[in-house]
């Protein structure tokens, strides 16, 4: 995809210095027409939500995704990737399943996953699956790689209240911001919803990187 091609969007104004981790934050203003308020503390810090990458990074980046979604299967693997080799990039998931009941129960497993530390494997295991597959094959698939099957159905009833609450606050962050459906990526001071390839992750990065230092 042509790097100005990207439905990328700069924002109308940037968090005050309040935040001074990140040197580049997202647009964060609500939509025209809507009133529904945003928690932008949650919305980068919730210590709840999978976050990785570098913790001290100068660029964040917030992913709103469904497992269900073929384009964000499509493109957080190379997100990823750059994730991993620029080393100075701090990586929020925000699991929002909107596209079926299935996507409910991925996203359920893979944050319950987290509790025993196995997120990231749960998230990737997920995303490498057919489209709307059975909560026991999602289930059979993170036992294979590895996840503690017994731990997962456990926490699943344990932290039932807290995985619902961080699945809707997700939701209202979403709506908040009038994210059109998944995926979005929210990079720096940019909105970009649009499945994108490695170099085109790379040049929005760099773009939000020219942008702080603009500030």
């Amino acid at each position: 995809m042509k790097r100005r091609a990207l439905l990328l969007t700069a924002a109308g104004a940037l968090l005050a210095a309040s935040l001074p981790l990140f040197a580049a934050t997202p647009d964060v203003s609500p939509p025209a027409g809507t009133s529904t308020p945003l928690d932008v503390d949650a919305l980068l810090n919730d210590p709840k939500t999978p976050t990785f990458g570098n913790p001290k990074g100068d660029v964040t980046i917030v992913a709103f995704f469904d497992y269900n979604c073929g384009y964000c299967r499509k493109s957080l693997p190379e997100l990823e990737r750059l994730v991993a080799e620029d080393g100075k990039i701090r990586l929020v998931y925000k699991d929002w399943p909107i596209l079926a009941e299935s996507s409910v129960v991925a996203a359920q497993l893979a944050l319950a996953a987290n509790f025993q530390g196995q997120y990231l494997a749960a998230h990737k295991t997920l995303m490498k699956l057919p489209g709307k597959s059975t909560t026991e094959r999602m289930s059979e698939a993170l036992a294979d790689a590895g996840i503690d099957r017994a731990r997962l159905a456990k926490d699943l009833k344990a932290h039932a209240g807290d995985i619902g609450a961080l699945l809707k606050r997700n939701n209202a962050q979403a709506e908040a911001l009038g994210l059109p459906g998944t995926p979005v990526y929210l990079v720096g001071p940019f909105k970009v919803a649009a499945a994108l390839d490695y170099q085109g992750f790379k040049d929005v990065v760099e773009d939000a990187r020219k942008r702080a230092a603009e500030r």
